[in-house]
């Protein structure tokens, strides 16, 4: 098998790309959209949105479930009786979260959801989050979180309601250290990773956030933290003030990604190289079985990305060391370079890097270039794809298990479909035509 460098040795090999900062329109999705994920991975918490009939459409066309499927989530709708000050929006809201929690009796955490009508109208869910939970504490933790997107982008919903569980967590004088992998990930996947980093060696491996309110990890002076994703900054700095601290690594997308995620933590908890090397052997001889179906169909192809999610800057670098793609540009909303810091290393030289966004300046660069494939939000996707681009929705790598070994060639496939799509599509009017 291929030897790979140790992820210290990858570091500060050069200086990070130029980043041109983007400040006008932007299109995302809001964060209430992590609730769709979130939902599923804690699986007896719920998510009581304080919104409007917007945020509830928005919901449940994102979640695709129907009202009678009773999902664990839901919008108190604010309607113009509140808005007017007819009616004293704590109480209604006191009444709801009583209705739901005596139909809901499963229910143990309980997160109050701000959004762009709550916070226009200046109601403060953190104060009645704590009425809220001192009124039912013997059955359900009652917290608060913004999923705003008057000023964010959707994937920092997970890190508001990640950062919102952090002083929750318990405190502990465990000696021994542990390591938290922080991001909500596919059961399948967590399994997975965690699974390599047991076999590596690591005897306590806690999961934020956890599958139910009640296992929540604790914290302990020992306790280390690898990120799973590139958008919980606010998660590691809470993290960070309780005293645990952060392991930087890439992220575990493809098999460098994934190789490198582990062997930083096996380096913080003094594990050798050599034991990861033949650990991880058999997955990664899968995941470049994997990769090697798509790469002739992808190697050398333009890719231009636009900002979405955060996850910009780590796919780039996928999309280049492993699959030989050529990023043009890589957009990103926000950029914590702390975080990011070795994927940044990894970029080619020469790529664009910005953050924030300005809609019609990207488009105009877009448009410049002609890139092989634009990666954007589904608002772009189908104008560009009416000037003849070749696209792909940049919300399908949030919704879909792409972290690990397993899924390298996965994600490679997400990748690779819409120019499958679009040679079928050509061949199709071709036999038309004849």
């Amino acid at each position: 098998m291929n030897a790979r460098i140790p992820i210290s040795a990858q570091t500060c090999a050069r200086p990070e790309p130029e980043v041109l900062r983007e400040r006008g329109q932007r299109e995302v999705f809001c964060g209430l959209t992590g609730i769709i994920w979130l939902h599923r991975k804690i699986q007896d918490a719920f998510f009581l949105v304080v919104g409007s009939r917007t945020c509830a459409h928005l919901l449940q066309s994102a979640g695709g479930v129907m009202i009678f499927a009773e999902p664990r989530f839901a919008t108190a709708i604010i309607d113009d009786r509140d808005l007017a000050g007819l009616v004293d929006a704590n109480e209604e809201l006191d009444r709801v979260v009583g209705q739901l929690l005596q139909r809901r009796p499963d229910i143990r955490l309980l997160f109050l959801v701000g959004s762009c009508p709550s916070e226009v109208i200046k109601l403060d869910l953190a104060r009645a989050a704590q009425r809220l939970d001192a009124q039912h504490r013997d059955s359900v933790r009652v917290l608060s979180y913004s999923g705003s997107g008057i000023e964010t982008t959707f994937t920092q919903g997970e890190d508001a309601c990640l950062a919102a569980l952090v002083p929750q967590m318990p405190p502990s004088h465990a000696p021994e250290p542990s390591l938290l992998v922080v991001g909500s990930l596919a059961d399948v996947v967590e399994d997975q990773l965690t699974g390599l980093l047991r076999e590596l060696g690591i005897a306590r491996i806690d999961c934020l956030p956890p599958r139910r309110a009640r296992d929540l990890p604790a914290l302990s002076p020992g306790t280390r933290f690898l990120l799973a994703q590139p958008f919980l900054g606010d998660t590691a700095r809470a993290l960070e003030a309780r005293g645990a601290q952060h392991i930087p690594a890439p992220f575990p997308l493809g098999e460098h990604g994934t190789t490198g995620w582990l062997m930083a933590a096996a380096q913080a908890f003094g594990i050798s190289a050599d034991r990861v090397q033949a650990v991880t052997a058999p997955a990664r001889a899968r995941a470049r079985r994997g990769l090697e179906r798509w790469k002739p169909l992808l190697e050398g192809k333009s890719v231009f990305l636009f900002p979405d999610s955060q996850l910009e800057p780590p796919l780039a670098r996928f999309l280049a060391q492993e699959l030989g793609m050529r990023p043009t540009e890589v957009g990103t909303p926000y950029l914590h370079r702390a975080l990011l810091a070795h994927e940044l290393q990894a970029l080619p030289e020469g790529v664009r890097l910005s953050e924030g966004q300005d809609v019609e300046r990207q488009l105009e660069r877009c448009r410049a270039e002609r890139p092989d494939l634009v990666v954007c939000g589904l608002g772009l996707a189908n104008p560009l794809e009416a000037e003849g681009f070749t696209t792909k929705w940049s919300i399908e790598l949030v919704f879909s298990p792409i972290q690990g070994y397993e899924q390298a060639g996965d994600l490679a496939e997400l990748f690779a479909r819409p120019f499958v799509r679009r040679e079928r599509i050509s061949a199709l009017i071709e036999e038309a035509h004849r």
